[in-house]
């Protein structure tokens, strides 16, 4: 049966996420369903990454068997028919068959987050659900230097969510950026893994550092902590985007 590699693009405000659930509109649920759509099948798809609900993506990659070969285009046409026709927040980007043994999750060599945070007085409009609001003045050159105790290969206890089911906090992080474009900060993160919410974590921590209630040397106490109480907020779902996967 011939494999498909797609990249998807998707809006998850109002989704209970990338996975299918028994309840609730998700991103593999819509594709799924414009896959029977398309071939009269029922097919599963496995994607790189299972994001929360209100968590988007400008770059997702997914993959799946159907028993017919198709020209590339053709499947990533058809799939954004049926998900236009559901009114679905997502869309294929890039469609191309893949060898039978790729694995869009178990191949992955490293994987990239970006959070947004507009740091402006006005309320947002166009951003709104893109974004996390944050009207007071962030420093965003403290939340860079703090940010660089979060490199490295460590026990991320201190920013794993409660209901983390990760055989272990232990992760490392290949990289992260915080820059700021305007009034938004950029915080990009790149690794191989993450526990539940570690991005959503480390940013809600570095905005304590940016509003001058944590300095940048208190990160890495509380790294070394272990502590998830000793940590920041969980920012919202809405800010975080995946970006990108690496093969």
């Amino acid at each position: 049966m011939p494999r498909y590699k797609i990249i998807v693009e998707y809006d998850g405000t109002n989704t209970v996420g990338w996975q299918r659930q028994n309840e609730g509109k998700s991103i593999q649920g819509w594709i799924e369903k414009a896959l029977v759509k398309f071939t009269g099948e029922k097919i599963d798809i496995f994607a790189a990454g299972r994001t929360d609900a209100g968590v988007h993506a400008t770059s997702q990659t997914a993959h799946f068997d159907i028993s017919k070969s198709y020209k590339d285009y053709v499947v990533r046409d058809a799939i954004n028919a049926h998900l236009r026709d559901m009114k679905a927040s997502a869309v294929i980007l890039y469609a191309e068959k893949v060898a039978d043994d790729f694995h869009a999750r178990f191949d992955a060599k490293k994987r990239g987050y970006l959070y947004r945070i507009n740091n402006r007085k006005p309320p947002l409009v166009l951003d709104k659900n893109r974004a996390w609001w944050v009207p007071v003045e962030l420093d965003d050159r403290k939340m860079a230097e703090a940010a660089k105790y979060l490199i490295g290969k460590h026990d991320f206890s201190s920013f794993r969510a409660a209901e983390c089911q990760a055989k272990s906090p232990v992760k490392t992080v290949d990289f992260i950026e915080v820059s700021r474009q305007g009034s938004e900060i950029h915080i990009r993160v790149e690794a191989l893994s993450f526990i539940h919410h570690q991005i959503r974590n480390f940013a809600g921590t570095l905005k304590m550092v940016g509003e001058g209630k944590l300095s940048p040397i208190d990160v890495k106490h509380i790294l070394e902590a272990k502590d998830r109480t000793k940590a920041g907020p969980t920012a919202p779902a809405h800010g975080l985007y995946f970006t990108k996967v690496e093969y």
